[in-house]
């Protein structure tokens, strides 16, 4: 703001001078311009009738600025008088003119410093406002992405009466917003999980101690009855089942829960998801020298969430732009009776078929990953979305191409 502030006064301070030395050039080019010297003009008209006809002939009525033409008398008062005059000589005889002079016609000045005002004060209206309604706003701003990254989260983002910002600001405050849930969702879920941690190991503590007790039962010979050791080792086994039951428990909960899918349901027109992934993608594969496809469709009313939607296609592009070989991606859509199938496919398709079936599992990478960072959650996130929307997901390959398909139902 400080800088702007610089910038403005520097500004207003050049077109000052400007204005100035407009001004000087104007009048220093024009200082002889006076409607006064026109007297100049009738006393070159006159002379000349004086040369042809005598001063007799001249009459005076007709003259604006001439008020007396004194012929040379060899009187001292000739020369002696209190009007403005202009003496020549006329056929070797001197004449004195006596004139009224004219006043300076500043009116173009005024007209143009008139002008030049007006701009000026436009001119500074303008600054004023672009500092104080856009400017001024947006420099209380400047701290807040700062702030969030902190982790201060209590002071809300208010919109102001001009709405220049109004979309800005309401996302900012969302995400706000959406930070602070996230960062108490994940103080709620760190204590659901210690909670839960706790519970689960007092839990496999009880089978825990009833194996190695069975366990120390075998080594000291108990029970030498055959049937009885089989009974012991059945014994075993469901305890073993049971511990297999809550390390289950514990990685669902840890696979499962801290995940936020929340869906919300609604209808959306099939133009508008594919408009907001060619939007972006167009461009973005577009730099990386990737031939981008989508193909011909008939618009029509889907049922889900679209933001969801979009966030499903992402995911699976993403997935192609960074396992498949760069060369090239489509988005096929076909149309079925109470659904629409939207096909991601990506040239260069290096995971195996026994693979497959494991894609869309929690965590889990497949073999083509190398060195390319990731979770092993995008595809998972996306098969749970899709079934919240009350859709579905599957993947294939075909002659080296890698297709990811999501299904959404019609309206």
């Amino acid at each position: 703001m400080k800088q702007f502030d610089r910038i403005f006064i520097i500004v207003i301070t050049a077109v000052i001078i400007f204005w100035g030395c407009i001004n000087i050039i104007i009048v220093n080019n024009n200082k002889d311009f006076y409607s006064g010297r026109q007297y100049r003009v009738e006393i070159k008209r006159i002379e000349a009738l004086i040369k042809e006809n005598g001063i007799g002939s001249i009459d005076l009525s007709s003259c604006k600025y001439i008020t007396n033409i004194e012929k040379y008398n060899k009187s001292s008062s000739f020369y002696n008088t209190v009007s403005d005059y202009y003496i020549c000589s006329i056929n070797g005889t001197l004449y004195r003119f006596d004139y009224i002079p004219g006043t300076r016609n500043n009116n173009n000045i005024l007209i143009l410093n008139i002008f030049f005002v007006i701009m000026m004060v436009i001119f500074i209206i303008i600054f004023i406002f672009i500092r104080q309604k856009i400017l001024l706003p947006f420099e209380k701003l400047k701290d807040v992405p700062y702030e969030l990254a902190k982790g201060n989260l209590i002071i809300p983002v208010y919109e102001n009466k001009n709405h220049y910002f109004g979309k800005f600001l309401w996302g900012i405050d969302l995400l706000r917003e959406n930070i602070e849930q996230h960062k108490q969702r994940e103080l709620k879920l760190q204590k659901d999980k210690n909670t839960l941690l706790l519970s689960i190991s007092h839990d496999i503590k009880t089978p825990l101690s009833a194996i190695k007790l069975y366990t120390k039962a075998f080594l000291t010979n108990l029970y030498p009855d055959r049937e009885k050791q089989y009974e012991i080792i059945e014994k075993i086994n469901n305890k073993a089942d049971e511990i297999e039951g809550f390390v289950s428990q514990l990685a669902k909960a840890s696979s499962e829960e801290y995940l936020s899918l929340d869906v919300n349901k609604g209808e959306f027109f099939l133009s508008d998801i594919i408009n907001n992934i060619s939007g972006y993608y167009n461009e973005k594969l577009r730099l990386v020298n990737t031939k981008f496809d989508i193909g011909k469709y008939s618009d029509c009313l889907v049922s889900g969430d679209i933001d969801r939607g979009t966030e499903v296609l992402q995911n699976i592009i993403e997935n192609a732009i960074k396992y498949g070989d760069g060369y090239s991606i489509s988005i096929d859509i076909q149309e079925e009776e109470d659904s629409i199938l939207i096909a991601v496919k990506n040239s260069g398709c290096t995971l195996p078929e026994t693979e497959f079936p494991h894609i869309f599992d929690s965590f889990w990478r497949g073999s083509n990953a190398g060195n390319n960072r990731g979770s092993g959650l995008g595809l998972y996130i996306c098969r749970q979305l899709m079934y919240k929307m009350n859709g579905g997901i599957f993947a294939e390959t075909s002659n080296g191409f890698m297709i990811v398909t999501v299904v959404f139902a019609k309206v």
